[in-house]
């Protein structure tokens, strides 16, 4: 599963672990992402959405339709 977030775009960030010996390692921050199931009311039927934990919390405030337009106006498959 690809650790990017269809509503709001997160993708991970790149930066480095840092030993105490202060050596520098590559390492990725990845969003918190969740594959939820929600009923779309307007098409009769789920979509599966890949989102953070921030998103759903959107998701929750904008409301499903809301959200699958915003989707949808970025591009994205829905």
């Amino acid at each position: 599963m690809s650790a990017h977030c269809q509503l709001t775009g997160a993708k991970p960030g790149f930066g480095n672990t840092i030993s105490h010996s202060h050596r520098r390692t590559p390492r990725r921050f990845d969003p918190n992402v969740q594959r939820k199931r929600y009923w779309l009311p307007s098409e009769g039927r789920h979509v599966r959405l890949t989102l953070s934990a921030k998103a759903i919390k959107t998701v929750d405030a904008i409301g499903i339709e809301a959200a699958v337009m915003r989707i949808r106006a970025r591009g994205g498959k829905v």
